[in-house]
């Protein structure tokens, strides 16, 4: 499996094209996982400088699958560090039940999106929201196609049922 790492080292022009090109879809991308502007443009700007540092290495034509593969891995390493960094720090939770009207397809969306466990979310979206191919996908997460497929079927389930259900609870009152 090649993560775009090749002897034709990429320009300076061709990095600066692959910024140009990839960067709001890596942001967006990011941005939907981890619903936090500041940490998606962090996120974002620590990928590109990955891929600078490894400029002589990285094929410009696979640039595009190295950068989101580079920004994927990223942001399981942030939210991983923040997991640890949440463990440690002492906090309260309060709970509480917010009930919402939703007309909106889009927040709906937006949240059945957030109770879907990392990897299902990660597959999805690549695959939704930025139309990569099942072996694309595969490559940037480093799971096998199959397990992409799975995964993009069992996240599609828990969106339809997750709509569904809130269908029938606004069709009670």
């Amino acid at each position: 499996m090649s993560l775009g790492l090749s002897n034709v080292p990429m320009t300076r022009k061709e990095y600066n094209q692959c910024v140009e090109s990839y960067a709001d879809g890596v942001y967006r991308f990011i941005l939907k996982q981890i619903r936090d502007v500041e940490k998606a443009r962090d996120i974002v700007q620590e990928s590109f400088a990955k891929v600078w540092q490894k400029v002589e290495e990285v094929n410009s034509e696979k640039a595009k699958a190295y950068l989101y593969t580079t920004a994927y891995r990223t942001m399981i390493d942030q939210i991983r560090k923040d997991e640890r960094i949440q463990r440690l720090e002492p906090h309260h939770h309060s709970f509480s039940s917010v009930k919402n009207a939703y007309s909106d397809l889009k927040e709906v969306l937006d949240e059945a999106l957030e109770k879907l466990p990392s990897v299902q979310k990660s597959v999805l979206l690549l695959r939704d929201y930025e139309g990569y191919s099942y072996d694309e996908i595969g490559q940037i997460t480093g799971l096998g196609e199959a397990q992409v497929k799975v995964y993009i079927f069992r996240a599609r389930m828990s969106l339809r049922n997750y709509i569904s259900c809130l269908d029938t609870v606004m069709d009670e009152h």
